[in-house]
């Protein structure tokens, strides 16, 4: 049975590590959302890294509504995505989604980024 937590080693913390991913990334996007992505030869799990600005989502639940979906599918698809690091960030329009349309997008976002990159 696979481990789907979330542990601290998979989230990117530092600014350098940001650094990385921003530097000649792979983008997925869609309605609301940008997903940058970056091959990790370093270690052998996949990292999320959150950027949802203030800008785009006034309120701190509406932020957390959004992180809480973007974690929790990448924690249930993240062994199908093989050491890689992304980066999702929030775009105007996020606020019109639904939960579950939301998901359904991190779910495609992340299936389009891995294939992507094993090419």
């Amino acid at each position: 049975m696979a481990n789907n937590t979330f542990p601290r080693s998979a989230r990117i913390l530092t600014t350098e590590e940001y650094d990385k991913v921003f530097k000649n990334p792979v983008r997925a996007s869609e309605s609301g959302v940008l997903v940058l992505a970056r091959k990790n030869e370093e270690l052998q799990c996949s990292r999320l890294g959150l950027v949802i600005p203030k800008k785009v989502l006034k309120r701190a639940v509406w932020r957390n509504r959004v992180k809480r979906i973007a974690r929790e599918t990448f924690r249930l698809n993240q062994h199908s995505l093989h050491n890689l690091d992304l980066v999702v960030i929030a775009r105007p329009k996020i606020e019109d989604k639904s939960n579950s349309e939301l998901s359904a997008i991190f779910k495609r976002l992340w299936l389009q980024i891995s294939h992507r990159l094993e090419k």
